[in-house]
């Protein structure tokens, strides 16, 4: 089952895909992030570690358009993402996976799911087709579709949160804390299946802590400290540099 919901072919190649430029950013008078430097290559999954309150999801807020630029500039295809809200860079293909689901507990797992096509202009056969092969990867959102959101596991939600993601047909995705709170059996198998979703095409960009859950999904990574981004690297590198080890990983 092939489930590459952009419309152009997602291999890796030599032209960044998102470019992040002297990124600053916070909440209210607060200033959270500095000078944040970042690209990620269309077709390639980009891994963002750090310890809680380092700045990972503030990160992903402002690419999603939740927070403003104070200072840089945010790029998506050539196009300057700074000035636009949300909605806007959702159309243009930025989805988030946000931390802790955020579904719509008083929907159904399948209402849930096609809230993810309420901005697409699509006949209803190919949202349909889409579902069905969302449906294909997590096979428990087809057993649950007429249950409310509310009332699912915790792996399930997150199964239902990735699901409605896709269903938006994000050129690149990116997902905050994938692991929270799950089971480690429950983190394999969604591991797995982002393994699918990348292999079909889809770039991703992953907030984890786990930096061997995170390391595992992604080919390359970014350590970012008090707002900080302090390390990059290939996969191979980050697992075997000090810092890492002593930080996150306890050796």
């Amino acid at each position: 089952m092939a489930l590459t919901p952009n419309p152009q072919p997602l291999t890796p190649d030599s032209h960044p895909l998102l470019v992040v430029a002297g990124l600053s950013t916070g909440y209210g008078a607060v200033q959270v992030l500095w000078g944040i430097d970042l690209e990620v290559v269309r077709g390639e999954a980009v891994a963002l570690i750090g310890a809680n309150g380092a700045g990972k999801t503030t990160l992903l807020r402002a690419l999603a358009g939740l927070l403003p630029t104070w200072e840089g500039t945010i790029h998506f295809r050539g196009q300057d993402f700074s000035p636009l809200p949300p909605h806007r860079r959702v159309a243009a293909g930025v989805v988030m996976v946000p931390e802790g689901r955020q579904l719509f507990p008083g929907l159904t797992v399948r209402e849930n799911l096609l809230m993810g096509a309420f901005g697409r202009r699509d006949d209803r056969p190919t949202i349909a087709a889409d579902l069905e092969r969302i449906e294909g990867l997590f096979p428990i959102l087809r057993e649950r579709q007429k249950q409310l959101a509310g009332y699912l596991s915790g792996g399930e939600q997150q199964q239902c949160a990735i699901g409605r993601a896709l269903m938006s047909r994000p050129e690149l995705l990116m997902i905050d804390e994938l692991s929270l709170g799950l089971a480690p059996v429950i983190v394999d198998r969604l591991i797995e299946a982002i393994g699918q979703i990348h292999r079909d095409g889809l770039t991703l960009l992953i907030v984890e802590q786990d930096v061997g859950n995170a390391l595992t999904m992604a080919e390359r990574g970014y350590v970012i400290e008090s707002g900080r981004l302090v390390l990059a690297g290939q996969r191979e590198a980050l697992l075997a540099d000090p810092k890492v080890q002593e930080s996150f990983i306890g050796i």
